[in-house]
């Protein structure tokens, strides 16, 4: 997949960072752009890797965690999530998500996916994991959070997915590697 000469065409002059806090810190690059000119390159470097987790009950339904995205100044809905230090596994992570908020804990877990939510600035790096034979619990949500949550079927999901009216990246790219490995979620039982 990829070129046999996986070459780097671009070449670092010089770096300063613009920006830090707890999770992210910003550097800009001063640069010679592929073509030789001189440009500047902006990126944002995260400090924790950004964790989803798509529990799923034998029935096919899951539950999805809905809140007011300060950063889009709008309201979503998306699997559960949140951040891993990158020194820390990222498993325990995703267990401590989920069970923070929703309450849920599962015996079951399968890595998804892995991916880059916005390559060409942030250097981001997500996992999406299948969580299975679930026990409930109480969430225990962080004090910057007011999470809304939802058990819905997984078809209903993905069809919210397809619609556009779950625009999440994390969800969205979990969602259809589940329903490619697990097509039969796609099918609401009518029991």
């Amino acid at each position: 997949m990829l070129p046999k000469n996986n070459h780097n065409p671009w070449t670092l002059l010089s770096t300063r960072q613009v920006y830090d806090n707890p999770w992210i810190q910003i550097r800009e690059d001063q640069v010679l752009t592929p073509k030789k000119t001189n440009g500047i390159y902006g990126v944002v470097e995260f400090k924790n890797y950004a964790i989803g987790i798509i529990p799923i009950d034998q029935k096919g339904y899951t539950h999805l965690v809905g809140q007011y995205r300060y950063s889009l100044e709008e309201f979503s809905w998306e699997i559960p999530m949140g951040g891993g230090l990158r020194n820390q596994d990222i498993l325990l992570s995703a267990q401590r998500e989920l069970s923070e908020e929703t309450g849920l804990t599962a015996k079951k877990w399968t890595l998804l996916c892995k991916l880059h939510t916005s390559n060409s600035v942030t250097d981001e790096v997500g996992f999406v994991y299948l969580a299975e034979e679930l026990e409930e619990g109480q969430p225990h949500t962080e004090d910057t959070e007011e999470l809304y949550l939802r058990k819905v079927h997984f078809s209903e999901v993905f069809a919210w997915c397809m619609q556009g009216h779950i625009t999440d990246a994390i969800t969205v790219a979990g969602v259809l590697h589940l329903a490619h490995l697990r097509p039969e979620l796609l099918k609401k039982s009518i029991l």
